[in-house]
């Protein structure tokens, strides 16, 4: 994801957030709410193809995870 931010989709970020514990709610909307307590919540359009701001985001998500939680996967 760090080297291609580009071409993903949202599925593969569900299953990352769910690998790290993430939780994610898209309740009849058109972007997908990535959040883990205590930490900044990650806001994804779930339309194709998601541009590589998002990846970014999602990955600075993911780091915040690995480091509140004093290890990672």
């Amino acid at each position: 994801m760090r080297r291609h931010p580009q071409d993903w989709r949202i599925e593969d970020l569900k299953a990352v957030a769910k690998h790290f514990g993430i939780a994610h709610r898209q309740q009849g909307t058109s972007h997908v709410t990535f959040r883990y307590p205590g930490v900044v919540l990650v806001v994804v359009p779930a339309r194709r193809p998601i541009k590589p701001i998002y990846i970014r985001q999602f990955l600075r998500l993911i780091d915040s995870v690995t480091d509140f939680s004093g290890g990672g996967a």
